[in-house]
């Protein structure tokens, strides 16, 4: 969907300058920071999330972690 908006040259030129150096397009650096505030917005977002789990359910996420070193290939 293509949407028209009016925005400030100031924004514009802080839009083109951070999706210059993130190596990224206008419309993916907008689609971001849209995604990100609109959940920022919606208050009951994270409400909702963290009723999903909880700690004992962490928990047992967190006894399947192995131990052991992973491989050279998988490390960060």
């Amino acid at each position: 969907m293509i949407i028209n908006a009016q925005i400030s040259d100031s924004l514009y030129e802080k839009i083109k300058n951070i999706s210059s150096q993130e190596n990224m397009s206008i419309d993916e650096l907008v689609n971001i920071a849209l995604s990100n505030q609109l959940c920022y917005m919606d208050k009951n977002f994270l409400a909702e999330r963290a009723k999903k789990g909880s700690w004992e359910d962490l928990q047992n996420v967190l006894t399947k972690v192995s131990e052991q070193e992973p491989e050279e290939f998988d490390r960060i």
